[in-house]
């Protein structure tokens, strides 16, 4: 594959040459994700829909380049174009991985992330109260609610004893989830096997998933893992096996369970972040935001498709119930 088929624009919107951009004198923001424009397109909605709230509409006071890098190639790869094109802010949404693609190659743009971990930890900022340097962003840190999402899953099958953890083996906060996994599995007497997969090996995950005759199984915030949604989800009802996602997204489109921050929120933080700097606001002076509200939803068609009873319990504290 050419290096050219690899980053697109997002459908009509055109990727605004540096030529042209010398006639308008607008800001210009830089917004890099992986994978394919239609996988990130509710990430890029309330990415936008942030920058209203601050007072910057694309098109009208803001333009804004897109780079959509195909799983097969390095993230750095859209980070390298937009800091050669030095736009005034590099916007990662969801994508700590970019984030730190592009800090490593610049130290004087603005860069803006979301994540789902600590990114303290993960080397994005030096704390979260005061980043510096000239990356900040926000963090719902969903890598520490495992606990509470197989919890949520033992009170939906109480005699459920055996979980999975369905994960890329290049997801950033595997380690994370495989202990908290485990040790809440274990407060209730249970096991987790962690699932191994690559992109192209949903399917034999999920043979490994039946023949283990596990209970049900969880999916984290693996970004690897977003375009192959369609496919776990249909074969979790193929075999009628539960499961407790990340986001509202899933549920929506299908999933028995999710728990987790609004869907639309790290983009929407993204955005925010980025027009408040586009204001004048530093980086280094911009604390982390951090999630402060998480919801549970549970699809009951979902639940009669595959035969799973919900209990009172749980649909009692549910923030949204799909019928």
């Amino acid at each position: 594959m050419r290096r050219r088929e690899f980053i697109t624009s997002l459908g009509a919107v055109a990727v605004c040459p540096i030529t042209a951009r010398a006639e308008q004198p607008m800001p210009v923001v830089g917004f890099s994700r992986r994978g394919p424009s239609e996988a990130g397109a509710s990430m890029l909605a309330a990415f936008r829909k942030g920058l209203s709230e601050t007072g910057f509409v694309e098109g009208r006071n803001i333009q804004i380049e897109y780079r959509w890098v195909d799983t097969g190639h390095p993230i750095s790869e859209g980070a390298t174009d937009l800091v050669r094109s030095k736009v005034d802010v590099i916007a990662t949404p969801g994508n700590s991985t970019g984030a730190l693609a592009a800090k490593a190659l610049t130290t004087t743009i603005p860069i803006v992330f979301s994540t789902s971990g600590d990114p303290v930890k993960l080397g994005l900022v030096a704390t979260l109260n005061q980043p510096g340097g000239n990356v900040t962003g926000y963090t719902d840190m969903s890598s520490e609610i495992v606990p509470k999402q197989i919890g949520l899953l033992h009170e939906l099958l109480p005699r459920g004893m055996h979980f999975g953890v369905l994960v890329t083996p290049t997801y950033p906060y595997i380690d994370r989830v495989t202990t908290d996994a485990k040790s809440a599995a274990a407060a209730f007497g249970g096991q987790v096997d962690i699932l191994l997969t690559g992109e192209a090996d949903i399917d034999k995950a999920f043979t490994e998933l039946v023949q283990k005759r596990l209970d049900a199984f969880y999916v984290p915030d693996d970004a690897r893992l977003f375009g192959q949604r369609a496919q776990i989800l249909t074969l979790a009802a193929r075999h009628a096996v539960p499961a407790i996602y990340f986001s509202r997204d899933w549920a929506a489109a299908g999933g028995l369970l999710s728990y987790g921050p609004p869907s639309i929120e790290q983009g929407r933080q993204a955005g925010i972040y980025t027009g408040r700097i586009l204001k004048g606001e530093k980086p280094a002076d911009l604390p982390v935001g951090r999630a402060t509200r998480f919801e549970f939803v549970i699809n009951l068609a979902t639940a009669r498709a595959i035969g799973v009873e919900v209990p009172p319990a749980l649909l009692s504290i549910a923030d949204e119930v799909i019928e």
